[in-house]
């Protein structure tokens, strides 16, 4: 499918203009980013990993009546979305304390969290997306009352599904960030998920050892990025077992534990 113009770049991600009105076509880097663009790297393979997983998860929610700007994967590394007008808040769903978020509390990393926490930030990369509330949103104009009532009932709900789909692969959802935008029709807006949900915008810790599948392995120097995400994509039945990113991203699917064993 022909790209049309570049009209955006971000840190992770490329957006193009789509085939249609109202459609664009969203491009998965391979760059690597952490603290505010400070500590940069490129991953080879990232990008794909992050496409599929992505694709998977909005396809699901789809399913179950979250409106998203999902509309089809068209690649490895391409997707077509609805376009729309990017609300400019960043909403956090913590369901155990980590990051920065122990750090500002002094709570150890770990802690269970006795109900979800929903944290806004202003997305803005030059202030580094500060922590905002309510008042600050609504005051300065960035979403009604009514959107945010929205968005929050949206994220609780994203929430819940997502807690018991990655429970059921034997991961816990430890936090993760949401970006929501809105489609005009005359006089009418609704309100769509948008952006990714993948390892680089959820912190995901296996249930047994808490091993980190998620970017965290890029912040902390842990090494094996590419590695963790693939496991998180062979979890969610995406990715062939004993296949790695190279044979993805050629569109081949290989068992090389059968190889090995000729």
């Amino acid at each position: 499918m022909a790209k049309g113009k570049q009209i955006y770049e971000g840190k992770a991600k490329i957006l193009y203009e789509g085939p249609e009105k109202g459609t664009l076509i969203q491009y998965f880097k391979d760059d690597a980013t952490a603290f505010n663009n400070k500590k940069k790297a490129i991953i080879d393979g990232k990008g794909v990993l992050n496409n599929r997983i992505s694709e998977f998860l909005l396809s699901q929610l789809n399913q179950i009546g979250i409106k998203t700007h999902f509309i089809k994967r068209l690649n490895m590394r391409e997707q077509l979305i609805k376009s729309l007008e990017i609300i400019p808040i960043e909403v956090v769903i913590r369901n155990i304390a980590a990051g920065t978020f122990s750090n500002r509390l002094g709570i150890s990393e770990g802690t269970d969290l006795s109900k979800p926490i929903l944290e806004f930030y202003y997305k803005n990369d030059e202030l580094g997306d500060p922590l905002v509330n309510e008042e600050h949103i609504l005051a300065l104009n960035w979403a009604t009352q009514s959107e945010l009532m929205h968005i929050s009932e949206q994220a609780l709900r994203i929430n819940d599904f997502l807690v018991g789909l990655f429970r059921g692969i034997g991961i816990k959802l430890v936090d993760f960030k949401l970006e929501f935008g809105r489609q005009w029709n005359g006089d009418e807006v609704e309100i769509f998920l948008a952006d990714e949900i993948s390892p680089d915008t959820c912190r995901l810790w296996d249930v047994k050892d808490e091993r980190k599948l998620d970017k965290d392995r890029f912040r902390r120097d842990l090494g094996g990025l590419v590695e963790a995400y693939q496991e998180v994509a062979r979890r969610l039945g995406i990715m062939p077992e004993g296949s790695n990113i190279k044979e993805i991203k050629t569109g081949v699917s290989k068992n090389l534990t059968a190889l090995k064993k000729k």
